[in-house]
């Protein structure tokens, strides 16, 4: 049995509180001043001294994992699935190794979609400066040509992006389950213009830049043999502090900060700047939306923004456990009388496929998906 560095740390304290409460109400104080002190103890940044390093591979390859043939992921030696308790009783190093591979995943199934699927890669915003922060959606080549139909695909809320369902299925079980790949490449044989939405890909991140304090003795009258002590003082003074900071905390992650990118800071305003800027550009007589969980949400709202030019191009949507709530939203009684008309939402339901399913909404349809729906 291992014994951790945090538990080594709190044992005394511990034996030393279960020896006071076993005495009498005068030890009651001692009690209070032992857990005031516990109360002070970061827990979690004592067992980060506990992990190994958080230094993960970037490639599928450095994690010894692939996808075979029917694109389920495995460990090239083993051929085993995913582990994610690879360090026992390290959740948070776990945790992070799973992030680090979904990353990666991300990366991959962006290949997948410009490779297989043939999709480009399309900068947004559509007028950014080369130093502005950016995102960027998918289409086919014939999305703003193609003259009859044209089909749009929008992917929930969390860390999935463009191209993905949900991140656990890819991992868990196989890239048909996970992506969207199946929908694009069936939409494409059947003659339809595809474009990807990318509505999680809201901000980049850097690193905060570190602020430094101007020595008050710089501009000070003071002799500079005194600035020199001074000095040298709070360098020695700096280098003990950021000596114990490293031992404190060893797992200390670099402090991150969000720049939003312009007129797609959320997925609501996501699915407007694509939709101003390329879906209504596009020649398709008849657009067509498949929108999962929250990008029910979005495409609701894209109703609420933009009620007749979706009208006069949407020939139907079909909705996948969305969320969207037409009284939250306060969509008009038009907007609900069109969904009801040209949207149906498929949700998890063990009845037989596109069995009624009731609502409490006054909106689309809800039929039954047969199945626990885990996107």
């Amino acid at each position: 049995m291992s014994i951790s560095l945090s538990s080594l740390i709190l044992l005394p304290i511990w034996i030393s509180m279960a020896q006071i409460q076993q005495g009498g109400p005068d030890e009651k104080e001692k009690t209070t001043a032992l857990k005031d002190l516990l109360s002070r103890i970061d827990l979690d940044e004592l067992m980060k001294k506990d992990e190994p390093p958080l230094d993960f591979p970037d490639t599928l390859e450095g994690f010894e994992y692939a996808f075979n043939e029917k694109g389920q992921l495995r460990h090239i030696k083993t051929g085993e699935p995913f582990v994610f308790n690879y360090q026992e009783d390290l959740h948070r190093w776990n945790q992070k190794r799973y992030e680090a591979l979904g990353e990666i995943i991300t990366k991959y199934v962006y290949e997948l979609l410009e490779k297989d699927c043939n999709l480009k890669k399309i900068s947004i915003p559509v007028d950014a400066t080369e130093s502005e922060p950016k995102s960027f959606i998918f289409m086919s080549e014939d999305a703003l040509t193609n003259p009859q139909k044209l089909m749009v695909l929008i992917h929930g809320s969390g860390v999935v992006r463009a191209g993905q369902w949900a991140r656990r299925l890819i991992i868990n079980e196989d890239l048909d389950s996970g992506t969207q790949i199946p929908f694009i490449k069936r939409a494409m044989d059947e003659g339809y213009g595809v474009i990807v939405l990318n509505p999680n890909e809201n901000y980049i991140e850097v690193e905060k830049p570190k602020i430094h304090v101007q020595s008050s003795s710089d501009s000070s009258d003071e002799p500079a043999e005194k600035r020199e002590r001074k000095d040298k003082v709070s360098k020695e003074t700096k280098k003990r502090r950021d000596f114990y900071e490293k031992y404190r905390n060893p797992q200390r992650e670099k402090e991150m900060m969000q720049l939003y990118i312009r007129e797609n800071g959320s997925p609501e305003e996501h699915a407007i700047y694509v939709w101003d800027h390329f879906i209504a550009q596009s020649a398709a007589e008849n657009v067509f939306f498949v929108a999962h969980s929250y990008g029910g949400l979005a495409f609701v709202e894209l109703m609420i923004q933009r009620e007749a030019d979706v009208k006069s191009k949407v020939t139907a949507v079909a909705l996948t456990d969305s969320v969207h709530n037409v009284w939250h939203q306060e969509a008009g009684k038009t907007i609900r009388e069109w969904m009801r008309e040209n949207c149906c939402n498929w949700v998890s339901s063990s009845e037989p496929l596109d069995t009624s399913v009731e609502s409490m909404l006054p909106d689309c349809p809800r039929v039954s998906a047969a199945c626990s729906t885990e996107m």
